[in-house]
């Protein structure tokens, strides 16, 4: 048995809970995601992560780049170009991130029919 008190991450306090919300979040999942494909502009970005806000996309890479996940380039040019890519920390997340999908992919079956069983013995 694992005493949960002895790990940081479980301790309300604990800085690693604050990287634990970045990482587990949808949009830096998918952000990620599409930036491990190569550089893109944040119009790109938009387009391949449907039902992200403008506000959502531009938060959560201010984020990540104050994260020091993702780099941001501005290209002075007119109009001026930005491009995000991933930094090296950002690089090391494709893996976990990829077993995820994987995971989410290999049992979306399972956790539909969990869900369905769920929704109908709770119905009653």
């Amino acid at each position: 048995m694992v005493t949960t008190s002895l790990f940081g991450p479980y301790q309300a306090d604990c800085p690693t809970r604050r990287i634990l919300d970045r990482i587990g979040d949808r949009w830096t999942v998918l952000i990620v995601g599409v930036l491990g494909d190569g550089d893109a502009r944040f119009s790109e970005l938009r387009r391949q992560i449907e039902g992200v806000s403008q506000k959502m996309l531009t938060q959560t890479l201010r984020n990540l780049e104050r994260d020091g996940l993702v780099h941001r380039t501005v290209y002075p040019e007119v109009p001026v170009r930005v491009v995000y890519s991933l930094t090296e920390a950002g690089r090391t997340l494709q893996g976990p991130l990829r077993a995820l999908q994987d995971w989410s992919i290999e049992h979306l079956s399972e956790v539909s029919a969990s869900q369905a069983a769920y929704d109908a013995a709770t119905a009653d």
